[in-house]
Parts: C-alpha cells; sequence; structure tokens
C-alpha cells in the first residue's frame, strides 16, 4: 500500500554557501570561499513557483548568508507574489538599503542568530571583529521599521553569556527569543561523520531543504541524505516519490518517533519560536533536551 501522502508545507531555499562570517558552529560550513552554487536564478523562480503550486505556504530564505546572493530581491518578490509567506534568516551584518525596502514593502519576516549582549563574545563566534554591533544595529532598524524579527541564541562556547543575550534581545524589542545549543554537523561536528542518529527524528515531516546546487535533503541539518534534485525531477514528484517516504521512515525508526508534530532545528523555523513547544504531546522541538533545565534551553516562547 501506498504511504499516504503528507502536505509540503515549508521549504528551507539554501541559496548559497557563501557567508560574510565564518562561525565555528556553522552547520552548513559556509565562508566566504562559500559558492552560490549550480542553481541559477531561473531554477530557483522556477522551483519556487512549483512550491505555490503544489500548497507549499511557507519558504525561508537561508545560507550561508542568503543577503549576498546578487538575485535575492528578485527571488523575495517571486515568492511573496505566488502569495508564499517569505522569511529570510540572516545575521544582519550587511543589509543593503533596498532590502530594507523590499522587507517592508512586500512583508518579509525576519530571523537571525545573536550570541551575547558583549562584542566580545559575539565576535569571538562569528570570528568577525564588529559584526555584534552590525547585527544589533540591524535589529534596532527593523524594530524601527516595524518588521517581524525573530532571534535565536546559540550556545557555542563556554561563558558566552547566552541568557544575557536573551534579555538584550527582548530589551531591543523581540517577543520571539529563544535558544538552542550547538548542534554536531558541519564545522562543529569537528570531522565525525553525521548519522540519521543525529537527527531529531521529525525531518521530511511536511517540510523539505533544497541546496544551492538543486539538491533535496530532509531538512538543513540532513543535508548528507539527498532525496533528489529539483533541476533534473519537479518538486512535486520528488516530494511524493519513494525517496522521501524511505527517508522519513528509516529516520523515523531510528530516533523512534511517531508521526511528526514538531521540528528542529527551531531557530531556523519560522512557524514557531526558537525552542518554542510546539504540542502539549512533544513539548519541545528537541525531544532529547525536553527535560533539561530552563537555563540550558532558554525561556520558551509561544507562537
Amino acid at each position: 500500500m501506498t504511504s499516504p501522502v503528507v502536505p509540503l508545507g515549508f521549504a528551507w531555499l539554501e541559496v548559497t554557501g557563501r557567508c560574510n562570517l565564518e562561525c565555528a558552529h556553522c552547520y552548513a560550513d559556509s565562508s566566504p570561499r562559500g559558492t552560490h552554487g549550480t542553481m541559477t536564478v531561473d531554477d530557483w523562480t522556477d522551483t519556487i513557483t512549483q512550491l505555490a503550486d503544489m500548497g507549499t505556504r511557507d519558504v525561508q530564505f537561508i545560507g550561508g548568508e542568503p543577503l549576498l546572493h546578487p538575485h535575492i530581491e528578485r527571488l523575495i518578490v517571486h515568492a511573496r507574489t505566488a502569495g508564499l509567506t517569505v522569511e529570510v534568516f540572516s545575521n544582519l551584518v550587511t543589509v543593503p538599503e533596498r532590502l530594507w525596502r523590499v522587507f517592508t514593502e512586500h512583508g518579509v519576516r525576519l530571523a537571525t542568530s545573536y550570541y551575547s549582549d558583549t562584542a566580545a563574545d559575539h565576535d569571538a563566534v562569528t570570528e568577525r571583529k564588529g559584526s555584534h554591533a552590525r547585527t544589533r544595529a540591524s535589529i534596532q532598524r527593523a524594530q524601527e521599521l516595524g518588521l517581524t524579527l525573530r532571534g535565536g541564541v546559540i550556545q557555542v562556547q563556554p561563558g558566552q553569556r547566552t541568557v544575557q543575550a536573551q534579555q538584550d534581545l527582548k530589551d531591543l524589542g523581540l517577543t520571539v527569543v529563544g535558544a538552542d545549543r550547538t548542534r554536531a554537523f558541519g564545522r562543529a561536528s569537528q570531522g565525525a561523520v553525521p548519522t540519521v542518529a543525529d537527527l531529531c527524528g521529525h525531518c521530511a515531516d511536511g517540510k523539505v531543504a533544497i541546496g544551492p546546487d538543486g539538491s533535496v535533503w530532509p531538512c538543513v541539518l540532513g543535508r548528507f541524505i539527498t532525496l533528489g534534485n529539483v533541476r533534473e525531477t519537479p518538486i512535486a514528484d520528488i516530494w511524493n516519490g519513494p525517496s522521501v517516504r524511505r527517508a522519513r521512515s528509516e529516520i523515523q525508526a531510528a530516533l523512534g518517533t511517531g508521526p511528526a508534530q514538531t521540528c528542529t532545528p527551531p531557530q531556523f523555523l519560522p512557524m514557531c519560536g526558537p525552542c518554542s513547544p510546539c504540542v502539549p504531546s512533544v513539548g519541545h522541538c528537541d525531544p532529547r533536551i525536553a527535560d533539561a533545565p530552563a537555563a540550558t534551553i532558554g525561556t520558551p516562547a509561544r507562537t
């Protein structure tokens, strides 16, 4: 019997592997040496159209640093014109004035990572002096413009003042603020080979990630599991095909999870606040740390 089709409600669009920072914990291993990949702007617009046609509601542009993509403005406008809700996950270090106009005119949501209330600690994570001041200034600009902005604080180094960082974001006016731990992917893995057991168990349930070369993954962390490529196969055929059903079954079996009711990594998802409880039956975006003390995972922020 064919498994019932799970609607694809959300897609990460990882438009670039290039970043102006080089964070030690980057799951995507992005850096200034990264590239925009082989997906052309027409490939991306066609994929966005396909997502809208199959009923996808939300997309998130991510990277790398998505604002470095030369056609990010066109892609954002195309997605909004297609009726999709758009969130851009950016480090907010450099936001061109034209993009602030795009964000406001097209109702774009923003999300960012923040590492400490002190410049020294934040810049130590990003490995770029001055990044804290520039990100913080952009957060203030977003607030002044009335944009919707989520903030996530990731614990990377000991003594990083993550609790104070969350409070700093709240003091800046953010209402959705949470925290997350470093996850052992990309540079943070320190060379360890990722496995299905490293995932949360809810990947490919209502969401996929599409990479700079067109590869489709169960989520942005599950990039070692390739489900297909949108340059070769329509996204609807990939989503409803055997590779997704097989990956979904293998992930759920390995993690002992049932049908997905929650999602991870929380800081990358616009439909819930970073580390928010999603439903009472699960209680936390990562079941493995659901019982962790609040001081460890941060104060949850409900939608």
